[in-house]
């Protein structure tokens, strides 16, 4: 594998399908989701059902890209591994884009709410398919000593070109209430963004189909169980804190209660379900693998929850009403896509020749840095430079983790391993709006944001217990 040269349209097919993951994403997270929650249930808790809906759904996500991943390692096809997963998942997910557009002009009311439930839920099911196999690809088909460059090149079609495409095409519509234009934008990206995707070059399965092992997938399902009723006990906890007196008076504590409950979440989430699912001889093996992970997941439930609470963040800062919010919460996710764009692939050449770490540690401290000035600054410029910082930190940390994780993986099971480190995808969602849509909701979104930039800055400590490999000795 170290020996095989890449041609320059490989960076573009081994990548590609991420740009049609992160634009759905983007559409339903941060603007379809949180506006059709307010348009179904009203003002009135609106935080606490996105975080549930955000949870339930995730947690779908983590067991469903996991499961998927698996598979994928074990299956025989004359198109490979993983392509058939990308292609039937697009499939599927455009014919639940069509119900959900469906689902946002004839329904209303509490009926809205749990229809749009289950379809998100179906979403993750069908987009985990799609990702479980666009993930192994780099692992797969890049020499080790092209991984960083490939990584950088993910980031870009992971997050500034879906992120600038969805502010400048699609939050319009959302912003007008055009839910159908919008989805099906969404789902065009997909389809094409597929389609190319099947041009990588994945040689043809030849092996036997083995005997199926049912232990390997009922791991996966403690795993999501485990994580669940950590996410669940800890989001209880939340709650009850925040109906005491003292959560309005003391300003501090719910932020306090918020870090700790978040910390702990990942911290504790991540290693009791990677022991369930790999198995306690080759978790301890594998001990680098999960602070990676931790360090993903706690810097990922600050970045997307960011995103997923952005237009509730700009209603309460500047007074804006509604759907007026989606315009200026996508121009500054836009601004934190151009800042990836500019560092993702520089960032990936360097992680090729250098130490990864240490670029983490810089994106997470400048990270912290740009909630500090989203928090303190009070006109509207100041959420520009916090989506400056914010974004480059992104952008160095989407190209030197990703690589970092292709080299703590094991090479033939690569997509088990890519798809348990969705912990951090599924997870972040998961315990970000969760645990942190309760306490919005009882004191406001300023003190929520407070308690993402201390998760940047636990992703910056979980990186000490890291053992990096040195180029050529990856598992």
């Amino acid at each position: 594998m170290e020996e095989k040269k890449m041609r320059w349209y490989d960076y573009i097919t081994i990548n590609i399908n991420y740009m049609g993951l992160t634009t759905r994403s983007q559409v339903l997270t941060p603007l379809i989701i949180p506006v059709l929650v307010q348009q179904f249930l009203g003002e009135e808790g609106k935080g606490a059902a996105v975080g549930t809906i955000r949870l339930w759904a995730l947690m779908v996500a983590l067991l469903a890209q996991a499961l998927f991943g698996l598979f994928s390692d074990h299956t025989v096809s004359k198109f490979g591994k993983r392509r058939p997963y990308i292609f039937l998942g697009v499939i599927g997910e455009v014919i639940v884009f069509m119900l959900m557009a469906w689902c946002a002009v004839e329904l209303a009311g509490r009926t809205g709410y749990v229809v749009l439930f289950a379809l998100y839920i179906l979403s993750m099911l069908t987009s985990n398919a799609s990702h479980a196999g666009t993930q192994s690809l780099i692992p797969d088909l890049v020499p080790e000593k092209d991984r960083g460059t490939f990584s950088g090149v993910k980031a870009l079609f992971e997050l500034p070109f879906p992120v600038i495409f969805v502010s400048l095409v699609i939050a319009p519509f959302v912003a007008k209430n055009n839910i159908f234009v919008a989805l099906g934008i969404t789902s065009l990206v997909l389809v094409v963004s597929m389609v190319i995707t099947m041009f990588a070059k994945e040689e043809p399965t030849q092996r036997t189909k083995e005997r199926v092992q049912w232990k390997p997938f009922l791991n996966l399902v403690w795993m999501t169980v485990a994580f669940t009723i950590v996410i669940l006990g800890l989001g209880e906890l939340v709650k009850w804190s925040a109906k005491l007196d003292l959560f309005q008076t003391n300003s501090a504590l719910p932020v306090i209660v918020g870090v700790l409950g978040m910390a702990v979440s990942v911290v504790i989430g991540v290693w009791i379900s990677i022991r369930l699912a790999l198995g306690k001889k080759e978790y301890k093996q594998r001990s680098s693998y999960t602070w990676w992970v931790i360090n993903r997941l706690a810097f990922m439930v600050a970045l997307t929850n960011l995103a997923t609470f952005m237009v509730y963040f700009m209603q309460d800062k500047f007074d804006l009403i509604g759907e007026a919010a989606a315009g200026p919460a996508s121009r500054v996710t836009m601004l934190v896509g151009v800042f990836v764009l500019l560092l993702a692939v520089p960032t990936g050449k360097i992680a090729d020749k250098f130490a990864k770490k240490p670029l983490l540690i810089i994106s997470g401290v400048m990270a912290a840095t740009g909630i500090l000035a989203l928090l303190l600054i009070p006109q509207m410029f100041g959420i520009y430079i916090a989506g400056g910082l914010i974004g480059s930190a992104s952008g160095i940390f989407y190209s030197s983790n990703w690589a970092l994780g292709t080299e703590l993986v094991p090479a033939e099971k690569a997509g088990k391993y890519m798809g348990i480190q969705n912990l951090a995808g599924a997870g972040a969602g998961a315990i970000g709006a969760y645990l942190g849509g309760p306490i919005a909701d009882q004191v406001g979104y300023t003190a929520l944001f407070a308690i993402y930039g201390f998760m940047f800055l636990l992703s910056v400590v979980a990186l000490f217990w890291i053992k990096e490999p040195k180029l050529g000795a990856a598992s």
